[in-house]
């Protein structure tokens, strides 16, 4: 049986539709301050912050229109995560993220197509925004070409943030069985 090719990647341009899994590098993003929640008759008032994200919204209501908001969430290199946290510089904290066991990130492949090489990419679930879909599309159709994951890699990270997202904590577990 011959192993078939299943890349991870391709490189769209901007005349294609925004899908789950296309990249937006240097996002931006509103971060309202707290005290703007609560003063009326104001604008809201806030940070704008800019992330390396990637769509998670389902293609076919992006597609079709059907979204008022996009939701997004970061992405950081593999090594950025572990200058943030020790475990992951270690081989078994990688290999974790590698298995899926990690709850709130997702590892991404290396990307090797040119001049849009990336290293290990790690989807931070635990940030999650959401953007005006015609602010999406005008980042779109800004950036001359974009990233985008294929599938099947792109609907296991949307399992995976399924997975993450429907999580339920019990206030008492059934003991261990000893």
């Amino acid at each position: 049986m011959q192993k078939r090719d299943f890349p991870w990647y391709e490189i769209v341009d901007n005349k294609e539709p925004v899908l789950q899994g296309d990249f937006f590098l240097s996002c931006p993003v509103f971060i309202p301050t707290t005290a703007s929640l609560f003063k009326e008759d104001e604008s809201p008032t806030g940070d704008i912050d800019e992330y390396d994200v990637i769509v998670m919204s389902q293609s076919c209501d992006l597609v079709l229109k059907k979204l008022d908001l996009v939701l997004v969430c970061p992405i950081w290199s593999l090594g950025d995560l572990e200058k943030e946290n020790d475990f992951f510089k270690k081989l078994e904290g990688k290999e974790a993220l590698r298995q899926g066991n990690v709850p709130g990130y997702h590892l991404l492949n290396k990307c090797g197509i040119d001049d849009f090489e990336r290293e290990y990419a790690v989807v931070d679930f635990r940030q999650s925004y959401s953007l005006p879909f015609n602010l999406v599309i005008d980042i779109a159709q800004r950036q001359d070409k974009r990233l985008r994951l294929l599938p099947p890699y792109r609907e296991h990270l949307s399992q995976a943030y399924a997975r993450f997202f429907m999580r339920v904590g019990l206030p008492i577990d059934i003991p261990r069985f000893k």
